[in-house]
């Protein structure tokens, strides 16, 4: 008896042992297994800090694959005790899945902002035409972009939406062209007007010289040949050069004495078979 009594108790000192080093070797696999998650989020936080990132998504993005490395480290700890861990993570698995679903919309939005933020296609003050809303960019954020139009409404616009769609960002190049167009009647002079716009656009304020501002045939239509008229400028003096050139066709078409444009057309009378020129 006193045989068997004493095998129960070296069987129980064992078993604590046992125990005791697993509970040791479970402690130790946290701390590291903390170290070396809190050393990979500090090298993603340097990592994106150097690509000048917004610190709000780096908090974001930290935290984020904090919660999964944690949840990880766990699954392992309950492995290392021999728990059958292969339900809890298909249980995992199953509500991220449900999670992804219901914020699916959400997480679009938010994975477009990542490379926005990355990418930079634009960035706040630019003007550009994204999402379909042209105008000054306001703040890039996580799940939106906010977008200030000429009218000066402002438009919160969807990351997702926006990354999806083209996107034209007109304060990228240092000028850009004003595309307009002169209708001419028939009988005046094309080279005459041409060159007569060629000399008044150089007096506008802030038309580039370099390049040259366009003025050119672009087509003919029954009042007569239709002239592009295409002024380079700034991107800050667009609407400025926009308006004068506008103003400087008129006035200059006035000055020369040009005829206005008519639509000519002939109507042929079936009956009589006679034929009447008119002008409209």
């Amino acid at each position: 008896m006193q045989t068997k009594m004493d095998a129960l108790v070296t069987m129980g000192w064992n078993g604590l042992i046992a125990l005791g080093i697993s509970v040791l070797e479970a402690i130790a696999l946290w701390i590291v297994g903390r170290w070396l998650i809190a050393f990979a989020l500090r090298l993603i936080g340097r990592g994106m800090t150097r690509q000048k990132i917004d610190p709000t998504l780096i908090r974001y993005m930290q935290n984020a694959v904090g919660a999964i490395l944690n949840i990880v480290l766990v699954i392992a700890i309950l492995g290392f005790f021999g728990v059958q861990t292969t339900s809890l993570a298909a249980l995992i698995a199953a509500g991220g899945v449900a999670i992804g679903l219901a914020w699916s919309g959400l997480l679009a939005n938010f994975a477009a902002g990542v490379f926005l933020v990355i990418l930079q296609p634009f960035k706040v003050g630019d003007f550009v035409t994204a999402g379909g809303i042209m105008g000054t960019v306001h703040e890039i954020g996580l799940f939106v972009t906010y977008i200030d139009t000429l009218d000066n409404v402002r438009h919160i616009v969807g990351n997702g939406k926006i990354f999806g769609d083209v996107i034209q960002n007109y304060s990228t190049n240092a000028y850009r062209r004003v595309d307009l167009t002169a209708q001419l009647a028939h009988g005046v002079d094309v080279h005459s007007a041409m060159a007569l716009l060629k000399k008044a656009l150089a007096g506008i304020p802030n038309v580039m010289t370099d390049p040259a501002p366009d003025v050119e045939i672009l087509t003919f239509n029954l009042a007569g040949p239709v002239l592009a008229v295409r002024p380079y400028c700034n991107n800050k003096d667009y609407w400025q050069v926009y308006f004068d050139t506008n103003k400087l066709i008129k006035d200059s078409f006035t000055s020369a004495g040009f005829a206005v444009p008519e639509q000519h057309y002939m109507v042929r009378t079936a009956a009589a078979g006679v034929a009447m020129g008119q002008s409209a």
